[in-house]
């Protein structure tokens, strides 16, 4: 049998972020890959924001994890010789005057001070944007192109991995305790990043996935604001006249067809602040990998100590998956502690309790 070091299951953020991380410590990795199903990274906008919410919330752990991705995503980008990491400021105009109030308030508090570039008068973008009472603008933000990253990364192991193509099936893995066998290779460790299709399988089925499903437009328009507008809905620019507008959030209906609702509802709220025409040129839909606690999935299985869990990135993957890829690898390769907050051995109860109720 071919033996290697690691079989990861997965071509998303998850996967492709933690075979990054593996490269450095020169290891074997067989990369399985299964372009038949579709996959959430491929139809996720890639902004990441570190103040979220209508209350202005500090995204969790922003003060870490944002400088990690910039950094990785430098490097990864040095070495595809690619662009797909976009530092852009987010505008957020104010809906009212007592909102305007509430944030220049907020934007004094020393946690939140250092991603906020100030406050903007949005009289010249009053033909395109609907904010008589301007608008807080969020620095350290951006978006990332995730489709030329996760390319760009597959050009890149090319000649340093082995990838094969092809459904993954449990079933095919034949644990012992010295060894994984899969098809006919011999494998240290399988690490499964795939996404909301795991929540189907057995081996990590018990975890409490929480996916999500989001609808975005892309559109056509004249707009020539190139911030990032987030209010309720998000207009990210990509280039000349193209931009995407999103998202929805739906914990039902969990397919990939997109809907007349989910166009509906982003018109309903673009339109609250968008004053600019456009014309819609594409819809796509999504399932987020998500966790009940929204927290992600991180570990080795509680009985089958050879086979891990990269998962439950949710929408946020962008930011958490580098520096939660770093974190698993040093726990594989070095025996460091992961946080508990990602560690899946916070729900090892939820194993057990399915065992004694089969």
């Amino acid at each position: 049998m071919k033996p290697f070091d690691y079989l990861v299951v997965g071509s998303g953020l998850a996967g492709t972020t933690l075979i990054w991380h593996l490269l450095q410590h020169d290891k074997k990795i067989l990369w399985l890959c299964d372009a038949s199903k579709p996959a959430a990274s491929q139809v996720a906008a890639g902004i990441y924001n570190p103040l979220t919410g209508k209350k202005l919330v500090k995204t969790w752990m922003a003060d870490h994890i944002f400088p990690y991705a910039e950094t990785f995503y430098r490097q990864a980008e040095a070495a595809s010789n690619e662009d797909f990491w976009h530092s852009v400021n987010i505008l957020r105009p104010f809906r009212s005057i007592e909102e305007q109030n509430t944030y220049m308030a907020q934007a004094a508090e020393p946690s939140l001070a250092n991603y906020i570039e100030g406050i903007v008068d949005c009289e010249k973008y009053q033909d395109v944007i609907k904010a008589q009472h301007g608008g807080l603008e969020v620095k350290k933000a951006g978006w990332l192109d995730i489709n030329l990253f996760l390319n760009a990364s597959a050009q890149f192991f090319q000649d340093k991995i082995t990838r094969v193509e092809g459904e993954f099936n449990e079933s095919d893995l034949n644990i012992g305790e010295e060894y994984v066998k899969w098809r006919d290779y011999q494998i240290d460790r399988v690490i499964l990043c795939t996404g909301e299709n795991e929540r189907h399988r057995n081996i990590f089925g018990w975890l409490p996935f929480n996916p999500v499903k989001g609808q975005i437009l892309e559109v056509e328009m004249d707009f020539p604001n190139q911030h990032i507008v987030n209010q309720g809905a998000f207009i990210l620019p990509l280039g000349t006249r193209k931009f995407r507008i999103g998202a929805t959030y739906s914990w039902h209906d969990l397919d990939w067809e997109i809907s007349e609702d989910g166009r509906e509802y982003l018109q309903n709220k673009v339109g609250e602040f968008l004053a600019a025409p456009y014309r819609i040129t594409k819809q796509l839909a999504g399932i987020r990998p998500s966790s009940k606690d929204r927290r992600p999935l991180v570990g080795m299985h509680p009985e089958y100590e050879r086979i891990g869990i990269f998962n439950g990135l949710g929408t946020k993957g962008v930011t958490l998956g580098p520096y939660f890829a770093a974190e698993f690898t040093g726990f594989l390769e070095n025996g460091k502690d992961l946080n508990p907050l990602v560690n899946i051995n916070r729900y090892f109860s939820l194993y057990y309790d399915h065992k004694k109720s089969d």
